[in-house]
């Protein structure tokens, strides 16, 4: 994806999101390796890591940015991940942090582990053939379920999505359960930003007895592949800019 052009210059700055559920046995030893890596390239972002994976969020030079991620796949662990990028004029982010965590992403739900196995996923141009038509493949109703917390839902969501007001991710295995008889017998997609959330959220899902799949990429993923079509507003994002629209330009 090229820099795009602003009415004020040429965005240079390139922002990647990304995550890989992968078994990591020294998070630990490999934060400092990692911090090292970063610094040295110049970039500035977080990166978090556990043992049930990785999860990057990063900006600066194309050529830096891009080149980090080269070598982290070069690590058989990272071989499989996939980032999500977009541009802007001004360095997102003030410093680079690498963090060690329990989860890269909070639930406090241990039987839930995307490393052993993702849940059914729903590509971005497949799930806007969905929303048209109302049906899934096999004729079944479609409920777009938003994982993310309240305050990201208010700055956009698609049309008519699901949104359980929840104000922090571990809420969500309680919520499934308050909810699950209104979903039982429908094709249930759940979305988040980038996907990492919809990816546990899915199996958390399945593990009751729904029918849930994932939206690929989340819905900057969809961003990317699908346009706008069926997103209403701006999709919230944790950095200075705050919120990207459907061309996943700066919109806060």
């Amino acid at each position: 994806m090229p820099p795009p052009a602003y009415a004020g210059g040429v965005a240079s700055v390139l922002n990647i999101s990304a995550y890989l559920f992968t078994h990591i046995a020294d998070p630990a030893s490999l934060r400092p390796v990692l911090q090292e890596r970063a610094d040295a390239s110049g970039l500035r972002g977080t990166i978090l890591i556990a043992e049930e994976g990785i999860n990057l969020f990063l900006a600066g030079p194309a050529e830096d940015v891009r080149g980090f991620v080269d070598a982290l796949r070069e690590d058989e662990r990272f071989a499989g991940l996939t980032t999500k990028e977009s541009w802007s004029v001004d360095q997102p982010f003030q410093k680079m942090l690498v963090k060690h965590k329990r989860e890269i992403i909070r639930m406090d739900r241990p039987t839930i582990r995307p490393e052993a196995g993702r849940a059914p996923a729903v590509d971005p141009l497949t799930l806007r053939r969905w929303l048209e038509s109302g049906v899934d493949d096999d004729g079944r109703e479609v409920v777009l379920l938003d994982t993310r917390n309240a305050f990201e839902v208010d700055h956009g969501t698609f049309a008519g999505a699901l949104d359980w007001r929840i104000e922090k991710f571990t809420e969500f295995p309680d919520a499934a359960a308050a909810h699950r008889d209104e979903l039982v017998g429908k094709t249930v997609v759940s979305f988040c930003t980038g996907g990492i959330r919809c990816e546990k959220a899915a199996l958390v899902l399945r593990e009751d007895g729904i029918d849930a799949r994932q939206l690929d990429g989340g819905i900057l993923g969809y961003f990317e592949h699908a346009g706008g079509d069926g997103f209403e507003g701006d999709c919230f994002v944790f950095d200075e800019r705050r919120t990207v629209d459907a061309k996943l330009q700066p919109t806060g």
